[in-house]
């Protein structure tokens, strides 16, 4: 029996609740590379799904095939033929993905018909459905190339497939589309995952790939994942890649999700199979784990509003609780709101700091400059200081000063020189705690 922390635990599941609260009824399309299930990460994958079924989260999967069919054709002694990144779908290739589809269908709804003990799919009730919600017609003659019974998407059913998670019913999509006449046709499922997110207006649009997301130095197999990248950057860097022509081509997932986002999706992401729960990584914590492409950047910095007093209370909490800040009410906040700069990321506050304007020094104080211990050290703190820097300079103040007992060298670092209390302004030197023996700490403005 494992143990459970509660000095973990806890903090751990407060951070996640918000984006509980902030997903339940929104919509998820998942596209899931044939090569995580070749890899034996489908049980493990529905596992996660299953928790996000319970939070509330309307979900559609589109499963892709590509490893099991190149399996089936090499069983037949047919061999796997591309051009422009897509299969040219021959009447055994066809044969081969029709079939590679049934079993991958049998087994995904034997995997979300788990319901072991002590296993996340205990007690879990996740109905799938799977269904013609696809039209289809052909790619066909490219470049010279017949591309045969490949196809691409010509209609998404968007509102049967509405109604079906609606009901609380996970959608399964195969790759597969029909024409009007009843043909088949292959499709890839990248398409077909964008064109259903697109479909749905999806809040997002997820693909578990072979990427570990997109770095942040192409060059560099080692530099780290840019996690979050606008449209507009996404397209730029696109136009300076090649066309993509195999999954991990660094094009190939990120084409799809600027498609999603310029079609309305609101974020497309690229994660890593590879990772353990990389999907509820990427889900609930505020930088994830692979990239994620969203029309705007999602982190704002910016002054606070009355709305933000809420979320200012809860990220100091802690450290007024371990000293570190001096406790204040929630009737001050509210009363001094104008004066605090935030750092939002998805609608939740992860950073502040209060401006207290002393004019007739020519100084103000900088107070319950706080940064949420999920995001220290990326340079959050570094920010605010300089917004507030921005703002003393506009009221024509000529230097900031703070009180700290635990932090002077995070100040030292950044400019700040340490006086005597006696130099502090009149009026807040009569305030000063004798007792609490605060370091002032001053930085002149240029």
């Amino acid at each position: 029996m494992s143990l459970v922390f509660p000095h973990t635990f806890v903090p751990w599941f407060r951070a996640v609740a918000p984006y509980i609260h902030a997903y339940h009824g929104k919509t998820f399309v998942i596209g899931l590379a044939g090569e995580a299930i070749a890899a034996g990460k489908l049980n493990q994958f529905a596992q996660d799904l299953a928790i996000l079924h319970a939070m509330g989260i309307k979900l559609v999967l589109v499963h892709g095939f590509r490893p099991q069919v190149n399996e089936q054709l090499a069983a037949k002694g047919h061999t796997s033929r591309y051009s422009h990144g897509l299969r040219i779908t021959d009447e055994v290739a066809l044969d081969c993905a029709q079939e590679a589809a049934g079993q991958l269908r049998f087994e995904i709804e034997a995997a979300f018909s788990q319901g072991l003990p002590n296993t996340p799919m205990a007690n879990a009730t996740v109905r799938v459905v799977s269904g013609n919600f696809l039209t289809a017609r052909p790619v066909g003659i490219v470049d010279g190339v017949d591309f045969m019974h490949s196809g691409v998407v010509r209609k998404v059913d968007a509102a049967a497939i509405r109604r079906a998670i609606d009901s609380e019913t996970l959608v399964l999509l195969s790759p597969f589309g029909f024409s009007p006449t009843g043909e088949a046709f292959n499709l890839a499922m990248e398409e077909v995952a964008t064109a259903t997110a697109v479909a749905l207006q999806a809040d997002k649009l997820l693909f578990l790939t072979e990427m570990p997301g997109i770095r942040e130095n192409l060059q560099d197999p080692e530099s780290p994942i840019d996690t979050e990248l606008s449209v507009a950057e996404a397209e730029r860097l696109l136009a300076s890649l090649p066309r993509p022509t195999l999954p991990t081509d660094t094009a190939f997932y990120l084409q799809h999700c600027v498609r999603a986002c310029r079609g309305g999706v609101e974020r497309s992401h690229i994660l890593p199979f590879s990772v353990d729960g990389a999907l509820l990584m990427e889900v609930f914590t505020h930088d994830g784990i692979g990239t994620m492409v969203v029309d705007e950047k999602l982190e704002s910095l910016r002054e606070a509003t009355s709305d933000d007093v809420g979320g200012i209370l809860q990220l100091i909490e802690p450290f007024e609780r371990d000293g570190t800040l001096v406790r204040r009410e929630r009737t001050e906040i509210e009363r001094d709101i104008a004066n605090y700069t935030v750092i939002e990321h998805d609608g939740v506050i992860f950073g502040c700091a209060a401006l207290y304007p002393y004019p007739e020094a020519r100084t103000a104080e900088m107070a319950a400059l706080t940064i949420s211990p999920q995001v220290q050290s990326q340079g959050d703190g570094e920010r605010i200081l300089k917004r507030v820097e921005q703002r003393a300079k506009a009221l024509g103040l000529e230097s900031i000063f703070v009180l700290t007992t635990r932090t002077k060298h995070w100040f030292v670092k950044r400019g700040f020189q340490q006086v005597d209390p006696d130099w502090l302004p009149e009026a807040r030197k009569r305030k000063y705690n004798w007792d609490r023996r605060s370091l002032v700490l001053v930085k002149k403005l240029n």
